[in-house]
């Protein structure tokens, strides 16, 4: 398996644990109400927490793969990134994108069909972790399969 199939599963794994982790530490903490203040500030600060933690994770996660793997394999990752690199982000970050458009969209068309506000944060929390392992299967897929 080359450096970026590995790093690909990596990343998919670590999405899972993050958000796994982080939902898991936050549900306790549910205020309770639907509609209340709380509730709102409750979601905010699960969304703004979330992003840190989980960019602040991923390069932790990031910087540890890349010491385990030059001791294993005694090679250096690759320094660059050709036009297969590039191309290969490009789709995944475009499948990426979509997958999260939708779960937007989605998102707005709940409020519109008068559901609570919750659902609308849920429906786009969830779609940022699918378009997050939507990009990382993009990326191993490519990598595996070719453009």
């Amino acid at each position: 398996m080359t450096y970026q199939e590995k790093k690909s599963i990596v990343s998919f794994i670590s999405a899972i644990l993050i958000f796994g982790t982080y939902c898991l530490y936050m549900y306790p903490r549910y205020p309770g109400s639907l509609e209340s203040p709380e509730t709102f500030r409750y979601w905010g600060s699960f969304v703004l927490i979330l992003l840190v933690f989980s960019i602040l994770a991923h390069i932790m996660i990031s910087i540890i793969f890349t010491i385990i793997y030059r001791i294993t394999s005694k090679e250096k990752e690759p320094g660059f990134a050709d036009e297969l690199d590039k191309l290969v982000d490009l789709k995944a970050n475009r499948n990426s994108f979509f997958v999260f458009i939708i779960g937007f969209l989605l998102a707005m068309g709940s409020l519109i069909i008068y559901q609570h506000s919750q659902v609308m944060f849920i429906i786009l929390i969830i779609s940022g972790f699918i378009s997050d392992l939507t990009g990382s299967l993009t990326k191993f897929y490519h990598y595996r399969r070719g453009v």
